[in-house]
């Protein structure tokens, strides 16, 4: 992977945002937990990095969040305008965020921080940006799961052209602490589950924001779910 670019990667998810749309993101319940990790507050500033269509912003501004977003995909900086206006986004590298020190209480990087070429310095990024005592949260890939350890390696079904890359657990902890977080809570991601629920049994109303004890290892989740603290 050490021959992609930044412009590549821009280039990449340009074409499928374009392409795609919304049907490449998870829909906007998913985003949810995230909310109750943080246990985001109203009137709270939030920054919500590499934020894509906005679906996260929008459910944090629906809890009366100020919301801002950025992301490296202008197409996507462009969609998100549109679906979510109460939020205010701009197009921009996290690895050099326009933003001052000590602006917001809390920070979210869902997905997509392991796609980053510079994933340390993009952790420091977000460390600056956030007041003493804020909030990170994380969503990021395991490379201990089955998909990944035995299909998606071996095969060489990884995304070279989006930088698709992952880390084991131990690895994720090493890189965290040393840009300067303290890991409150580790989660697995719970959204395969909810949406099996939602597959097997549509006619329940699911509540995706709830945070479950599963009785699984946690090194045989497919993404982790990182919550983190700026330390003061």
């Amino acid at each position: 992977m050490s021959s992609t670019t930044q412009e590549g990667i821009k280039k990449w998810f340009d074409k499928t945002y374009l392409t795609k749309g919304f049907r490449y993101l998870r829909p906007i319940d998913a985003y949810e937990i995230f909310a109750t990790a943080l246990d985001v507050q109203p009137g709270s500033k939030h920054l919500d990095v590499a934020s894509g269509l906005g679906l996260l912003a929008k459910c944090f501004a629906n809890k009366e969040v100020n919301v801002d977003g950025i992301d490296l995909s202008p197409e996507a900086v462009s969609m998100a305008k549109e679906y979510c206006p109460e939020a205010h986004f701009q197009q921009g590298n996290a690895e050099q965020l326009p933003f001052q020190d000590r602006t917001f209480d809390t920070v979210t990087c869902i997905g997509s921080i392991e796609r980053m070429l510079d994933r340390e310095k993009a952790l420091q990024e977000q460390h600056r940006v956030l007041k003493d005592g804020g909030k990170l949260c994380l969503m990021v890939r395991n490379s201990e799961n089955f998909t990944w350890r035995f299909i998606k390696r071996p095969f060489g079904l990884i995304n070279k052209e989006g930088h698709q890359d992952a880390l084991n657990r131990d690895e994720w902890t090493k890189l965290v602490e040393r840009s300067g977080f303290t890991i409150q809570q580790t989660y697995p991601d719970h959204w395969p589950y909810y949406r099996l629920l939602k597959t097997i049994m549509p006619w329940r109303k699911i509540d995706t924001s709830r945070i479950i004890n599963f009785p699984y290892p946690l090194e045989l989740a497919y993404e982790f779910i990182f919550v983190l603290q700026k330390s003061k």
